[in-house]
């Protein structure tokens, strides 16, 4: 069974910095896209980040240039370092992969950034 685990989110105040990590089991990792995806209170769920097998990235508008997803294939964990939070980052961040043309989401974890 794939299961994806979140961790890292929290309370931050506005312009520091958080670490998400995600670890996936059940999954070929290495071979698969992987991304980070937000959703605050009363709003539909965005994309914010992916990155593919071959480690292309490619990042929401909204956070270009202040976040950053990598993987660590060894580890089956992607990550998704978010630096200069904004009190409009605060959202549940879900973990999402893509195999064989399934999505497999986590459960989210809950980011508070306060101003």
């Amino acid at each position: 069974q794939v299961q994806l685990v979140e961790s890292g989110g929290g309370l931050v105040q506005a312009g520091g910095s958080l670490r998400l990590s995600c670890a996936a089991s059940g999954i070929i990792f290495s071979g698969n896209t992987m991304g980070w995806y937000r959703q605050a209170p009363g709003k539909q769920r965005e994309w914010v980040a992916t990155i593919t097998s071959g480690g292309r990235t490619n990042y929401a508008d909204s956070v270009k240039g202040r976040f950053t997803i990598s993987r660590d294939n060894a580890k089956s964990t992607v990550y998704l370092q978010m630096n200069s939070l904004k009190p409009e980052d605060t959202a549940v961040y879900y973990c999402w992969i893509s195999q064989y043309g399934i999505d497999y989401w986590g459960k989210g974890t809950l980011v508070t950034v306060s101003s």
